[in-house]
């Protein structure tokens, strides 16, 4: 449905040139919940301007479906307003002098996305059934909560019935309880008109509830994409294994001629054969994954023991801390730590162990995570 190809973007800042975007492919299927996430100046706003219009690249080409809507070579570029795009912005963008029902019915009455008159009525009353807001259709919309006022956004942007949904971190303004309850109205919305939708948000939690597919972005570059389980449990470099949870990180050599045993300074692990080819790595394992051994402590691959320095209950799970050698771990347990002879017995899955090289780039980026922890 969106397809894009070599995109490149860069500002002129003080001191330089930043790439926005460089070189940035990425395809978007019919029906497709798609997610853009990253951290602040990773470039994920502006590919959605990019697409929506807003932001005129430097190179590459921008097609949805077999329409080409920018392109550098030959040169094309249709205006935002003939994209037949909705969008809903991170700052609602509602009219305070008009009323839900006028809010939502602006794109209808002007523009190139206008219908007939006497059918904006039953048009707007159509769209604010479909965010539960009927009945305030005639309310005047500085009357609104939060909540409510991006409903109306968002009421406003299905009512063209478009194709393509647009959304640049449309909850960031709401509060927690009511971003988990609108951003399941917005995927539930999106999946019952069979729209394409590209979201950016910067919340990982939101992505992983919403997105058929994310995409991770870092300095206008995409790191890696995919689906949500596949990003938490296969990420492709150490970036993305910390933006979407914590990680438990150790040095180590790899030293089996099969690739599948990594000594550490607390012990050996068994690990996916072909997990990594260079002989010093890094291995982590997320906290969720530390469980506790009923067996005897032995020394064989995947189990150490370690030091219980702190546990919180939060109801539904318990987290720790633990010291095992000079490594600080922390930890995630439905069941309270267990001692056996006041010590932690930890054993981790082989398949439950990320493997990278200690190359330059990811031991500056594993020490940086590990200091600020």
């Amino acid at each position: 449905m969106i397809s894009i190809s070599h995109l490149q973007k860069e500002f002129i800042v003080t001191g330089g040139k930043v790439a926005a975007l460089s070189d940035l492919n990425l395809d978007i299927e019919p029906g497709e919940f798609f997610v853009i996430i990253g951290a602040s100046g990773s470039g994920k706003t502006t590919l959605l301007r990019s697409v929506a219009g807003l932001e005129t690249p430097d190179s590459g080409t921008i097609k949805v479906g077999d329409r080409t809507v920018f392109s550098h070579r030959p040169p094309v570029w249709v205006p935002p307003q003939d994209r037949g795009f909705g969008m809903v912005f991170q700052s609602y963008a509602v009219w305070p002098h008009l009323t839900v029902y006028e809010n939502v019915a602006l794109p209808l009455r002007e523009g190139t996305q206008k219908i007939p008159r006497n059918e904006v009525r039953a048009r707007v009353q159509q769209a604010l059934e479909m965010v539960q807001l009927e009945e305030q259709i005639d309310r005047p919309s500085t009357l609104l909560s939060g909540g409510q006022q991006q409903r109306v956004a968002l009421a406003r942007a299905i009512a063209v019935n478009p194709n393509v949904l647009l959304m640049d971190e449309p909850l960031s303004n709401l509060d927690a309880r009511l971003r988990e309850e609108v951003r399941g109205k917005i995927r539930e919305l999106a999946k019952r008109l069979g729209a394409t939708v590209l979201y950016v948000t910067h919340d990982q939690i939101e992505a992983m509830a919403i997105a058929d597919k994310i995409a991770m972005m870092s300095f206008g570059k995409l790191l890696q994409y995919g689906t949500p389980i596949d990003l938490y449990r296969n990420p492709n470099c150490p970036e993305v294994a910390e933006f979407f949870g914590t990680v438990n990180w150790l040095p180590g050599e790899l030293n089996s001629a099969d690739g599948n045993m990594v000594t550490t300074q607390i012990g050996a692990f068994s690990v996916s054969p072909g997990s990594a080819t260079e002989k010093a790595v890094w291995v982590g394992f997320r906290p969720e994954h530390m469980g506790f051994s009923e067996e005897t402590f032995s020394q064989k691959p995947n189990h150490f023991l370690a030091d219980l320095q702190d546990t919180i209950f939060l109801g539904d799970q318990y987290t720790f801390d633990a010291n095992a050698g000079e490594s600080k771990l922390v930890g995630k347990s439905r069941v309270a730590p267990k001692l056996q002879e006041d010590k932690l017995h930890i054993a981790v899955d082989p398949a439950d162990i990320m493997v990278f090289p200690a190359d330059e780039k990811n031991t500056n980026f594993i020490k940086a995570s590990m200091a600020n922890a």
